[in-house]
C-alpha cells in the first residue's frame, strides 16, 4: 500500500511535534522531514517528493501563505494555524483544510480524510484526464467538450461558466473541483478564472487577453501564472 510522504513546517517546536504524534498514529503516512521555516522546507522541496506539506502560517522571514502561492509545483496542503482571520485567503490557494490550534487529533483525522478524498478522485479519474474531452451536464444534457475548444472558464458563485470556441455552458460546479479535471495546458490565474494558454494572444502583469476578452491576474497567482507563461 502506499505511504504518503509528509512534510511538517512550523516555527514553534510543540506544534511540529504534536502533528509528527497524530500522524504516528496513521500507518499511512510517513514524515519525511520536519522544518522550523518555509525556507527550509524549500529546500526539502527541491529535492524530494512531497504528497502533502503541513504549514504553519505566521512564520519569520516568510509567511506560509507567500511561500505556498510562490511554489510553482504544490503538493497538497492543509494549513495549520492559530488564526482565524487567514480562512478566506486559505480558500483562495484551493488547499485541503485549515486547521487551528491547538490540533485536536479528531479534528486532526477529519482533515485527513480530506486529504485522502482527493487522491481517490485522482485515481478514479486518471483515465478521464488522458482524454481529449470531457462530458458536462447542461439543460439535463450530458454535453461533450473538447479540451481544445475551451477558451477559459469563469466562476459565479456556485456555478462555472465554459467558454468555447463556440457557445458558453453553464453548469453547476465549484471551480476548483472543475480545475482538478482539467490536464496541464489550463492555468488558474484567479480565484474565478481558469484560462487555456494555447489560446492566450497577449497578456501583461495584470491581465491575459484571449481574442478581445480581458481577463484580471489575481495577485494571489500572479508570479506562478508569469512563471509559466514564462514572461
Amino acid at each position: 500500500m502506499k505511504k504518503y510522504k509528509c512534510l511538517i513546517v512550523d516555527d514553534e517546536e510543540l506544534a511540529r511535534e504534536l502533528i509528527e504524534t497524530h500522524l504516528s498514529q496513521l500507518p499511512d503516512f510517513e514524515v519525511i522531514a520536519v522544518c522550523a521555516s518555509a525556507i527550509e522546507a524549500n529546500t526539502i522541496l527541491k529535492s524530494t517528493t512531497i504528497d502533502l506539506l503541513f504549514l504553519d502560517i505566521e512564520m519569520p522571514v516568510l509567511k506560509g501563505t507567500d511561500f505556498l502561492n510562490n511554489l510553482v509545483h504544490k503538493p497538497k496542503v492543509i494549513f495549520t494555524t492559530a488564526h482565524r482571520e487567514y480562512a478566506i485567503e486559505s480558500y483562495e490557494l484551493n488547499v485541503v483544510d485549515y486547521l487551528l490550534k491547538p490540533i485536536v487529533f479528531n479534528r486532526f483525522f477529519k482533515a485527513i480524510e480530506k486529504f485522502l478524498d482527493t487522491q481517490n478522485f485522482v485515481a478514479t479519474n486518471t483515465k478521464e484526464r488522458k482524454l481529449t474531452h470531457i462530458f458536462v451536464q447542461s439543460n439535463k444534457k450530458n454535453i461533450k467538450v473538447n479540451y481544445d475548444e475551451i477558451l477559459y472558464v469563469e466562476s459565479i458563485k456556485d456555478y462555472i461558466k465554459i467558454h468555447t470556441l463556440n457557445a458558453t455552458l453553464i453548469i453547476k460546479h465549484g471551480i476548483s473541483a472543475f480545475e482538478e479535471k482539467l490536464d496541464d495546458r489550463f492555468i488558474r490565474v484567479h480565484r474565478s478564472y481558469i484560462v487555456n494558454a494555447q489560446k492566450v494572444s497577449a497578456y501583461t502583469k495584470q491581465d491575459i487577453e484571449i481574442d478581445a476578452i480581458e481577463i484580471p491576474i489575481g495577485d494571489l497567482y500572479k508570479k506562478r501564472v508569469l512563471e509559466q507563461l514564462k514572461i
